[in-house]
């Protein structure tokens, strides 16, 4: 069990070091679009550098009720 939640924390490490070098954590534009590509991108991990490049374009939350 710990060999698996070693595994998955590098996977996240490795996404999470990907979407630096992409730039996503620099941008002062911090809306839902940007998130969730930040997100997926960590999600992705090392999948980021086999050409998987995730992004999230459109995000829409739901508005409270009036």
């Amino acid at each position: 069990m710990r060999l698996v939640s070693l595994l998955v924390l590098i996977w996240l490490v490795i996404g999470a070091i990907a979407a630096g070098q992409r730039g996503y954590y620099s941008g002062d534009d911090a809306n839902c679009a940007t998130i969730g590509t930040i997100a997926v991108t960590i999600v992705a991990g090392p999948l980021n550098y086999l050409g998987v490049n995730p992004k999230v374009e459109d995000c829409e939350l739901p508005q409270p009720s009036q």
